[in-house]
């Protein structure tokens, strides 16, 4: 008589990476992840920090939530590991989703992105259009382009292969951004060890603190969101979308003001919306 067990389901740890108390995902993958923690170790006391381990969270005020993921690359070994935020989720993709009255049931949940994993082992938020703005237009009318530029010539230096898709992104209308993916483990070792060489050369040669302001000094999480498209199409690597989710309703008024008033009149951001 022989008897069978069956396969374990993948173990998945996806990160939400936050600054402050706040609701969570019910369901079990998600892991309420404070970043900045040894900064502020008072503020969410009773949840895991990114403090443990090898960790970079006394950066966070230059890397946001990146010092999450820099945590959960060096601490964590689940089967498939990822990042989402406090306020911006990944969604489900199932239709009845999107009228859920409460927000939170509106989120991916794990048997469905094992499920997803199954195919491909590299999930991902639905692309960002900027329909009148290329990538690059957008940032330099929002941010400061010499962030942009700078970060490719460190491309140029530690990783010529990525540059001609980073080219091509800059040109495009359309971005893969937020930080926020699901990856098999071995994907997301890969992705962090060779995002974080080259974000901490870009640190060493434009120093955060020369913008004077906590807002503007944050730019190195922003320079990473547009880091991931390059990666996915140098090597080749597919992937699935997700719909992204925000627990709060998005001011799309003051969003669209926002991008108008940066494109034609000159106004870089100063905070996010």
């Amino acid at each position: 008589m022989s008897s069978s067990t069956a396969t374990p389901a993948p173990t998945v740890t996806v990160g939400v990476a936050t600054h402050k108390p706040y609701r969570m995902p019910s369901n079990p993958m998600y892991l309420p992840l404070h970043v900045g923690a040894a900064l502020h170790p008072e503020v969410c006391a009773d949840m895991t920090g990114d403090d443990s381990g090898d960790n970079i969270s006394d950066r966070n005020g230059y890397y946001c939530e990146l010092t999450g993921l820099y945590w959960l690359w060096k601490n964590c070994d689940t089967d498939y590991k990822g990042l989402v935020h406090y306020r911006r989720h990944l969604g489900s993709a199932k239709f009845g989703a999107r009228f859920k009255r409460d927000r939170f049931e509106r989120i991916v949940g794990s048997d469905e992105v094992r499920a997803l994993l199954a195919d491909c082992n590299i999930v991902v938020a639905k692309k960002r259009n900027y329909y009148i703005e290329t990538v690059y237009s957008h940032y330099a009318h929002t941010f400061h382009a010499e962030q942009f530029d700078t970060c490719r010539e460190v491309l140029a230096d530690l990783a010529p292969d990525y540059v001609l898709a980073w080219d091509k992104l800059m040109k495009s209308t359309s971005a893969h951004i937020f930080n926020m993916f699901i990856m098999s483990r071995e994907r997301f070792d890969e992705y962090c060890t060779w995002l974080f060489p080259i974000l901490f050369e870009l640190e060493r040669r434009l120093d955060p603190a020369q913008y004077g302001d906590a807002f503007q000094a944050r730019y190195l999480g922003r320079v990473s969101e547009r880091l991931l498209d390059p990666w996915l199409v140098t090597n080749d690597y597919s992937f699935a979308e997700l719909p992204v989710v925000s627990p709060e309703p998005v001011n799309w008024w003051k969003k669209g003001t926002g991008f108008l008033k940066a494109k034609f009149g000159g106004k870089t951001y100063d905070k996010s919306f």
